[in-house]
């Protein structure tokens, strides 16, 4: 009787840690921002479904000697954006809330990371 118990107990558990969803990988939906393109017009840099809790340097705007910083940040994914003012996720850092987090042209970013 106490071996069919402990079985069960067993395999109750099992199955629970196996239905328990694990953390997410990555933030899902798009973030965007406006940088200036090589011929000055403003151009729209999309981050599709971030890693979480990685940062990102966004490419166009990494080197802060020959880019100006991106702004105009839109956070549509459902995790919350932290944007910092340089690269590697370093200097002013300002949180964008998930879905509908967003900030202006005067909001400067080089990096982001995804909580």
């Amino acid at each position: 009787m106490r071996l069919r118990n402990a079985a069960a107990a067993a395999f109750g558990a099992l199955t629970l840690v196996l239905t328990i969803p694990t953390s997410a990988v990555a933030a899902t939906g798009e973030f965007t921002y406006v940088y200036s393109g090589l011929d000055g017009r403003p151009q729209v840099g999309i981050l599709e479904n971030p890693v979480s809790r990685e940062c990102f340097t966004l490419p166009e705007v990494a080197d802060p000697g020959s880019s100006s910083p991106a702004h105009s940040p839109r956070n549509r994914t459902n995790s919350t954006a932290t944007v910092f003012t340089e690269p590697d996720c370093e200097g002013d850092r300002f949180t964008l809330r998930p879905f509908t987090g967003y900030g202006s042209e005067r909001l400067k970013l080089r990096s982001v990371v995804f909580s």
